[in-house]
């Protein structure tokens, strides 16, 4: 019997996420990453996404954002509106080069610990039919589809999650 020979293994460097409220002079920063974060679904839909079209330094003034950052840097976002019976998720983005690495599902995990904190109980979003993974990764996440209708030639799905208090 042979064993198998020793291998190398390279230590995984594991940096810290940080998660934080943006401020207004972030604005710029998070249009980028919105733009970099969706670049991939333009072929698919045939144009922009609603969300590469959005007014950020208007967008941060407005609505919530809490941003995610590593080594200083902001890798991530999820922009939030309190209503009176839900928190809707009006956007979550993560830089490319950093997807894959549970950034989305922190941010996600974020938004339920701030619904129950502010009261609500449930967690509302909409998203493009034809985005894929992102309907996906909220269903693998305990979103359920409340009801589907055309946009713009295509199928746009709100989607919810009921928040245990």
């Amino acid at each position: 019997m042979t064993s198998d020979p020793p291998i190398e293994l390279r230590p995984i460097e594991l940096r810290p996420i940080k998660l934080r409220p943006a401020i207004a002079q972030e604005a710029a920063a998070i249009a980028a990453i919105v733009d970099a974060a969706y670049a991939k679904w333009v072929p698919v839909i045939g144009r922009k996404p609603l969300p590469m079209q959005t007014d950020y330094a208007k967008a941060v003034l407005e609505h919530h954002f809490d941003v995610a950052s590593e080594d200083g840097r902001i890798v991530g976002l999820i922009e939030t509106m309190l209503r009176d019976d839900h928190l809707w998720i009006e956007n979550v983005a993560v830089m490319p080069e950093a997807q894959g690495r549970g950034i989305g599902r922190l941010l996600l995990d974020h938004a339920e610990e701030k619904a129950l904190a502010l009261g609500r109980s449930e967690l509302r979003l909409l998203t493009n039919g034809a985005f894929a993974d992102n309907v996906a990764l909220y269903r693998k996440r305990g979103y359920a589809v409340d009801r589907e209708e055309e946009f713009m030639k295509g199928t746009t799905i709100y989607m919810s999650k009921k928040l245990l208090r």
